[in-house]
């Protein structure tokens, strides 16, 4: 696997985004739905990582910066055909180290409440996050569970 930075041009980056923000859209009432569109990942303070086998397109990650000591993960998704593989542990991985590259002093990040979510607050709290309250502009929602990382 091959984690690499995206410019966010590409087709099949952008038809893995769009199935995300469907399924989150499906799942979750939209004024809970925190997913990023393609526009919004382009964002300056937001660095985007895919992961690659080959030409195939196995998931992606992000990585916001809330001020220079904190950061926030942000778009991690895999694709379907490749659940269950270790793909968003590979993602996570590279996002916690990028993040202590950085400097930063922690990690936050807004996942969902619902039993869909489950296996990837698994996966979050099996690397070290730990629930906590809303930060940066989250509000307090049933919907939404906030976990932070110390690094």
């Amino acid at each position: 696997m091959e984690i690499r930075e995206d410019d966010l041009t590409g087709q099949q980056i952008a038809d893995l985004l769009r199935e995300h923000l469907e399924n989150m859209h499906e799942i979750t009432p939209p004024e809970s739905v925190h997913a990023l569109d393609l526009e919004a990942l382009r964002s300056p303070d937001i660095t985007f990582w895919s992961a690659w086998k080959g030409d195939e397109l196995l998931g992606c990650g992000a990585l916001k910066e809330l001020d220079p000591k904190t950061g926030e993960v942000k778009s991690m998704r895999t694709a379907n055909a490749h659940r269950r593989k270790g793909v968003a542990a590979k993602i996570l991985e590279h996002l916690i180290k990028e993040a202590e590259r950085r400097g930063y002093d922690c990690l936050n990040l807004e996942t969902g409440s619902f039993a869909e979510f489950a296996p990837a607050r698994a996966l979050y709290t099996r690397y070290g996050f730990e629930y906590r309250g809303p930060f940066a502009e989250y509000i307090d929602d049933p919907n939404s569970v906030f976990m932070t990382k110390k690094l």
